[in-house]
Order: structure tokens, then sequence, then C-alpha cells
């Protein structure tokens, strides 16, 4: 899979790639990460990809034509264009798995009061992930391709990602390691007790307890 990423602040990248499953990812050649400097496509004399909105309000927008030049430049048949935007889609575990079958991604963060109207047009789909404003979308689309990332096969193991939480619309289950007893709280015994089927039994009724008591929503959907 290729993965480039549109931002004015490509420092912000620099440890996210070089670090944990992303850094093993790439070593591996399962993933080709490439961040790009908007400010390099812009055609004014001091790199300039801001100004003032029409209509006045507060802080800057993001113009269309270094975006629009970078997405030209950067696109090919096989891509698919995503804008990190609060106006986009709740972003989803459903979602990620779609993704990781892409063979090209491009990620465009926007930033400061947001950007011009016309960048959607570039858009195949816009992505949230929730409901809160952070400074730009650097963080968002580290969040998308660490969650795409792993789900690429051969960049951990598949049945790791089976068991996460979302999968099936229930939370995961609880987890234990030693010691066996901890300040007074315990493991729970069927876990110790090697009988394969116990444990699977009782790992499903804990995801359900779990996703009734934190989640009831998801249980909507099953």
């Amino acid at each position: 899979m290729k993965i480039d990423i549109l931002t004015i602040f490509p420092g912000m990248f620099e440890g996210f790639l070089r670090e944990s499953i992303i850094k093993r990812a790439i070593d591996k050649g399962l993933v080709d990460i490439e961040i790009h400097d908007i400010r390099s496509y812009s055609k004014d004399p001091h790199r300039k990809v801001d100004d003032y909105g029409f209509g006045g309000g507060q802080g800057m927008v993001l113009m269309p034509q270094p975006i629009f030049d970078a997405v030209d430049a950067l696109k090919k048949e096989n891509s698919k264009v995503i804008l990190m935007t609060p106006q986009g889609e709740p972003y989803k575990q459903t979602r990620a798995y779609d993704l990781s079958k892409e063979k090209h991604l491009i990620l465009i963060c926007g930033h400061y009061e947001g950007f011009d109207e016309r960048i959607r047009y570039l858009a195949d789909l816009e992505i949230s992930l929730g409901d809160y404003i952070l400074t730009g979308g650097e963080l968002a689309s580290m969040v998308i391709t660490d969650s795409v990332v792993r789900l690429i096969d051969g960049v951990i193991v598949k049945e790791s990602h089976l068991q996460d939480s979302f999968n099936n619309n229930v939370l995961d289950y609880p987890v234990y390691t030693r010691p066996v007893n901890f300040r007074g709280m315990e493991v729970p015994e069927v876990l110790l007790s090697g009988h394969h089927a116990n444990i699977k039994k009782f790992r499903e009724e804990e995801s359900l307890k779990r996703t009734r008591e934190r989640r009831p929503d998801l249980l909507e959907k099953r």
C-alpha cells in the first residue's frame, strides 16, 4: 500500500514514522508512506498557502491551488483521496478495514480556520475522528494511517485484530498477565483452568457484559 499525506507541518510526522508497528511495516516493505509539504506546491513566491476568507471571519483559510496541484501530481487511477475534517463521516473500524484494502491513499490535512470549500471536490471521502476540534488534520491522519496499516496482511498477526473491540459490534474482553494476585486483585480462576471451552465462554460473556455497560448502542446494531 502507498499512503501520501499532504500537510503544512511535515515535521509532526517524524516520530510517528520511526517507531513501533508503523516503522516495522515500512521496513518490511508492506507500506510506503510519504509526507508532502503543501507549501512546496504553492505558486506564491513566499510559498503562501492560506489567506483570509471572503466575507470576513476569524482565522486563515487554506487556498485551493497548492492542494489541487499536489493531488494532481500524486493521484493515480487507483487512488482514494481522503479529507480530514470535523464535518466528515465518523471514523469506525469497519471503515478502517475498507481502507486497508485500497492500493493508494492520499490524506489531506486541513488546518487553521479550515479550507477553501472547493477543495472538497478533490475528496472521495471525508472523515472525522469525533465531535471535537483539533488544531489541524495531522493527528487525525496519523490515527487513520495507524488503524489502517495494522490491518494490512503481514503487519501483525491476523488473529490479533480479529479479536479487537468493535469487531462484530462488541468491545474486547478483559485480559490479564502475571502475577496472578496483584494488590489483592486476582486473575479470574477460569483463565487459569486450561479449559478452552470455558475460557471461550467466559470471554464471550465478559465481552457482552462490557459492551452493555459501556457501549449499549453497539448491541443495537447486532
